[in-house]
């Protein structure tokens, strides 16, 4: 799924074409494209971009009288729309601007999880905002010590959790966790103050590498694209020890890590309930 990197980058790129372009209409082309009913997306026909921001792992679509909140989920992809084909592959909306563009909205695959609210008012009071925690990456080690002590749980779990920090997801959790030399088991509670400022630090520059790696792209990459030290680096050589790096495997998503690195040289077993899971 992309994260801050991704989607910023991308909104950067769509804010620099079409800020300023009058929307003609948005129509969805999938039942399940639009999740919401009120206000109609009517209300924004005939209105300005005013421009395209991000929230999390979400594209804003800004317009004076509603927001189009893009969530891309994992396959989804918000691209210029060139042919405007009446049934384009794996088409899920549309918007069409009085200069003749158009963006289209896709998402591979069969889940249709990806899709367009339009709200009202600061979009942050609403779904599918309303739950998030604050940007990953405007955190600092204070309220980062009080993020991480309002419930004990895994460094790697409480990066993905949305509602705990936004816009982090499987890979950048990975790549954190191993710039800031910490096991992805490590509890939360346990974290030092020395080990919440590399956390910290390890989130910006993570983030930063990817949005340099993203801006320098003329669309968003693909997960396999991305650059990291130890996501889907399985078997290879870490970068900072050379070590292999390892994984953790579980049914939707693998833990990627150096033990030289981040657990002082103990080899996680691939199994929740091992002792070495601290």
């Amino acid at each position: 799924m992309p994260e801050i990197p991704e989607v910023h980058a991308h909104a950067e790129r769509l804010d620099d074409a079409f800020r300023g372009a009058t929307l003609h209409d948005f129509r969805p082309l999938n039942f399940t494209a639009l999740k919401t009913f009120d206000p109609d997306p009517a209300v924004t026909h005939g209105e300005p971009l005013d421009g395209v921001g991000r929230r999390g792992k979400a594209l804003l679509l800004q317009f004076p009288s509603a927001t189009h909140v893009v969530h891309l989920m994992q396959g989804g992809r918000l691209k210029p729309d060139d042919k405007q084909a009446a049934k384009p592959r794996n088409g899920q909306a549309r918007w069409r601007f009085e200069d003749g563009r158009a963006l289209l909205l896709t998402e591979a695959g069969t889940e249709r999880k990806a899709g367009v609210w339009v709200v009202a008012g600061d979009p942050d009071h609403h779904e599918p905002l309303s739950h998030l925690g604050p940007e990953a990456t405007a955190v600092d080690p204070e309220a980062m010590a009080g993020l991480l002590a309002a419930e004990n749980t895994r460094i790697h779990g409480f990066l993905r959790d949305q509602r705990r920090i936004a816009g982090l997801g499987r890979r950048l959790a990975n790549e954190v966790c191993h710039r800031a030399g910490l096991s992805p088991f490590a509890m939360t509670g346990t974290l030092g103050a020395d080990e919440i400022e590399r956390l910290v630090d390890a989130i910006r520059t993570c983030v930063d590498e990817g949005l340099a790696f993203e801006r320098a792209r003329t669309e968003m990459s693909s997960s396999k694209q991305r650059p990291g030290s130890v996501h889907h680096q399985t078997g290879e050589p870490c970068p900072i020890c050379d070590d292999e790096v390892r994984e953790v495997a579980y049914n939707r998503y693998t833990v990627h890590y150096c033990a030289t690195c981040q657990t002082a040289g103990r080899v996680l077993a691939d199994n929740t309930t091992s002792k070495f899971l601290k």
